[in-house]
């Protein structure tokens, strides 16, 4: 069955989008998730620990408060990505304006959420539950267009993977800055205020640095028929999106083990094994692991494809939690390598689950005619942050029922064990779910490339745009062209005059139906 969804045509003439990338571009992108991460990874790799050692927050209030505030952020994202869809700047695009405003309010919110006043054990609950969603909301309003960005850069595989790639390894210079130059100074006994806001507020002055380099180096370059997207056409072109749906599911479950072992990894370093010293060689590792995979992810994506390569990925980050479990804590070496395999496996799926979600923008507009990267990467979003509070908050629990004593030296068994079932029990369940997820993925590469080249001859049917050929699926693409059907025409409606395709209108296009349609895989 085929649904006829009215679209708007406000850009009838539309460019070739170029399927190379600049160096400075990419750069510039993996910039601004670096700036993203001295707000969320600080928040992720010390935020428990500052509630539970500095503020003096419960651990089992700490994980209720991670629960319900990461949740509440899943839902900002959906507002982000709604705010995102209904906003374009002839300047600036629809992305880049939100980065530009929007960072220095998020910094500075960071650093507030590492300043908790001694005001009573309420109000200092109350002054972290306000002060974490205030960074929350503040985060999806630059995180959710900054994740979409990449979708309008490109409709190319390989230029996408070089952007998810970009990405992660922006983020992981600064988990390994924070690993080798901040871990080692939580200690019993240190000035850990002073050092979190002296930290904080630097933050603030690169973060914003990194923002305006990627506001100012990156281009959208994909262009769309509908500027301003409607609720409903938004909610649409998610309804029918499997591939979406699927990639979201998995990726919670990929979440929520990975924060629940990053968010102990400290505690299981100090208390467990007895080697916080071990912290910065992890950081040093985690970098080193991301800088080689990077310059090995096309070749990945060319040989294996996106879906397999994040399954194998997954089944790496588990295998590594098992070994982090099942090992006593006095084989230390064994036990640190299961955490470098576990590694291993996370740097590459987030290397590749950001290329998958940009693709799964083109099977939406394939099925609607409507491009909605806002909302798509909210939905992503949405899913993620929730897989983030759930692992943060299993985490904190773990703490809680092991009877966690904060600031003691030597823990109880039973407090070592929970630190050790977070660290690797659930991530090696949660790896071994996701990739259950993903063994009915539908998108696979070459599906892409088809969409892809439907999609262009669409555009040239109306007049619309150039061809685009994506270089990771040539041959794909080529056997479209000479085999398949030729796609419905979007219909003009009879008050729309006739244009040549390279003539600037006289007048704004009346509404055009494109159809609904169903995917075969």
């Amino acid at each position: 069955m085929s649904n006829p969804l009215t679209v708007t045509t406000d850009n009838p003439v539309q460019p070739r989008v170029p399927t190379r990338l600049s160096k400075i571009s990419i750069v510039g992108y993996g910039a601004g998730d670096a700036a993203n991460n001295l707000a969320f990874t600080t928040a992720t790799m010390f935020l428990l620990v500052y509630y539970t050692d500095v503020a003096g927050i419960s651990a089992a209030a700490a994980g209720t408060l991670l629960l319900v505030v990461r949740i509440f952020d899943a839902f900002a994202d959906v507002f982000a990505g709604r705010i995102v869809d209904r906003t374009y700047s002839k300047k600036f695009g629809k992305f880049r304006p939100f980065i530009m405003f929007g960072s220095v309010p998020l910094l500075l919110l960071s650093a507030a959420a590492f300043s908790v006043p001694q005001i009573g054990e309420s109000g200092m609950l109350l002054y972290a539950y306000l002060s974490y969603a205030a960074l929350g909301l503040a985060y999806s309003l630059v995180n959710i267009p900054y994740g979409s960005l990449a979708g309008a850069m490109t409709q190319d595989s390989g230029e996408r993977a070089k952007l998810a790639s970009a990405r992660t390894i922006g983020a992981a210079l600064v988990s390994a800055v924070l690993g080798i130059f901040i871990a080692p100074l939580i200690v019993p006994g240190a000035d850990l205020q002073a050092m979190f806001t002296t930290m904080t507020l630097i933050f603030v002055v690169i973060g914003t640095g990194l923002y305006m380099f990627t506001v100012f180096t990156t281009r959208e370059n994909v262009k769309r028929d509908v500027t301003q997207v409607t609720m409903k056409q938004s909610f649409d072109t998610l309804k029918g999106n499997k591939p979406l749906l699927l990639l979201c599911l998995s990726s919670f479950l990929f979440l929520t083990g990975f924060l629940a072992m990053s968010t102990v990894q400290l505690y299981y370093l100090r208390d467990v094994l007895g080697a916080i010293e071990l912290y910065p060689v992890l950081a040093i590792a985690q970098l080193v692991l991301t800088f080689g995979l990077a310059g090995f992810v096309p070749w990945i994506v060319r040989t294996f494809g996106k879906k397999r390569a994040y399954m194998g990925a997954a089944g790496i980050m588990a295998l590594g939690g098992l070994i982090v479990f099942l090992t006593p804590p006095t084989l230390v070496p064994i036990a640190f390598g299961g955490m470098i395999v576990s590694y291993l496996g996370i740097m590459l799926v987030n290397m590749l689950v950001w290329a998958l979600e940009a693709d799964t923008v083109e099977y939406g507009e394939w099925t609607t005619g409507i491009r909605t990267e806002g909302i798509t990467y909210a939905l992503f979003s949405f899913t993620r942050k929730t897989g983030q509070a759930v692992g943060g908050a299993l985490a904190a629990y773990g703490l809680a029922w092991g009877g966690y004593a904060a600031g003691a030296a030597v823990q109880s068994e039973q407090a070592m064990l929970g630190i050790r079932a977070a660290t690797g029990l659930i991530p090696a369940i949660a790896g071994v779910l996701a990739i259950a997820v993903m063994v009915i993925y539908p998108l696979t590469d070459q599906r892409h490339a088809e969409i892809v080249a439907e999609i262009a001859d669409r555009r040239l049917e109306t007049g619309e745009a150039t061809p685009i050929a994506p270089s990771l699926s040539t041959a794909a693409f080529t056997a479209h062209r000479t085999t398949s059907t030729t796609p419905p025409k979007r219909t003009r409606s009879p008050q729309q005059p006739t244009q040549q395709p390279t003539q600037k209108p006289t007048q704004k296009p009346t509404q055009k139906p494109t159809q609904k349609k169903e995917d075969p895989s």
